[in-house]
């Protein structure tokens, strides 16, 4: 594409730390590790961070490390990448889907309380496209029910609620760092706490099991290969020690779609209220109900015929097939499903120039006028 969806901000700093890394003997565990769990704590604003493959690692071991397993239910929502309910049932536990905002595309906290049984053990909030959702209204809910929550932060690095970080709200937070997240480690995550008891189960479940001060064929619990190499590590250093920048060059790109597509009747986009702010993950815009999903894809493949990246983002969790077998089907989550039915992302990272968010924004309007109904 001329244009891709997403691209990593990666600067010779970036380079030259990793490129350090591989002069060294030590690839992983090494001092890189905890240099970048410190940044990521203090930015953050918690007493521990854990670093360790990938988004979808970080949310298992935490569901792992709250003790849910077989039987119990955790309430989420399915607007939302699917790691977010795959590491639910990846400990025999069951997601519990209920529906969203229609502004602010979060989780609905007014649906969330019908849905309890005494069978739930936690709440699972997303904040997606980088924008908490209501903590205090899901907060309240949890300690009314005895329940424990866990933030899917990992769109949301630098993004706040009510002054706080995200990932600080609750019981613990995840990040992911996948290159199209706002910093990239390659391939990583990070655990956010201050918990001491899932900082250390975490800590000790991403090295095969090893107790802090155990030798190295010393396993204490059943554990796995979580662990993120000091050459990941590396890269995240530099990159943290740029977030600021790099925050500011995506808010940028934000404000110049915002600016062209603001006034636009035929689509809205994802309303920010005034207690929080966004941390821009994607630009994702919502088609009016004017338009179908067909007409949706159309519009797509007229962006990708003029090499512009784009995606629907999400499809819905609860209609994956694997879901689906289990219950679920299309009418269970009308918001949700008229949203995912009716999203367009469009080109979105920290290295647009003005010029090229022109170009998408000229061709995705001229794309919206073609008569696709009959």
């Amino acid at each position: 594409m001329k244009i891709p969806l997403s691209s990593p901000d990666i600067s010779q700093a970036e380079r030259d730390a990793v490129a350090e890394v591989m002069l060294t003997s030590q690839l992983s565990l090494g001092p890189r590790l905890p240099e970048f769990e410190r940044l990521l704590s203090e930015y953050v604003g918690v007493r521990y961070a854990v670093a360790v493959n990938s988004g979808t690692s970080a949310l298992h071991l935490c569901i792992r490390a709250m003790g849910i397993g077989p039987g119990d239910e955790v309430i989420t929502t399915s607007f939302s990448f699917i790691a977010t309910a795959n590491c639910i049932l990846m400990e025999g536990a069951r997601p519990v889907f209920v529906d969203i905002d229609p502004e602010t595309w979060n989780i609905d906290p007014a649906k969330i309380e019908a849905a309890i049984t005494p069978r739930a053990r936690a709440i699972l909030p997303v904040h997606v496209f980088g924008l908490p959702p209501d903590m205090d209204a899901i907060l309240a809910i949890a300690r009314k029910h005895n329940l424990r929550v866990l933030e899917d932060s990992c769109e949301a690095l630098g993004a706040t609620y009510k002054g706080r970080r995200a990932g600080s709200l609750c019981d613990a937070g995840v990040f992911g760092f996948y290159p199209n997240k706002q910093i990239t480690t390659g391939e990583g995550g990070m655990i956010v706490t201050n918990d001491e008891t899932i900082y250390r189960l975490a800590t000790s479940m991403r090295n095969q099991g090893r107790g802090v001060n155990s030798g190295w064929l010393a396993h204490e619990r059943l554990g796995y290969n979580f662990r993120l190499s000091d050459i990941n590590c590396a890269l995240g250093i530099a990159q943290m020690k740029r977030i600021d920048e790099i925050l500011a060059h995506r808010a940028q790109v934000a404000k110049w779609y915002h600016e062209r597509l603001g006034d636009e009747k035929r689509i809205s986009l994802q309303r920010v209220p005034s207690d929080r702010t966004i941390s821009h993950f994607v630009m994702v815009a919502r088609l009016s109900d004017d338009y179908t999903r067909e007409d949706r894809d159309c519009i797509m493949e007229g962006l990708r015929a003029k090499e512009i990246g784009t995606n629907n983002y999400f499809s819905p969790i609860h209609l994956q097939p694997f879901y689906a077998e289990q219950g679920w089907k299309r009418g269970d989550l009308p918001v949700c499903e008229a949203l995912s039915d009716r999203t367009i992302a469009l080109p979105f990272h920290g290295l647009l120039t003005e010029q090229e968010v022109d170009t998408v924004c000229r061709e995705f309007r001229a794309l919206l006028s073609r008569p696709y109904r009959a």
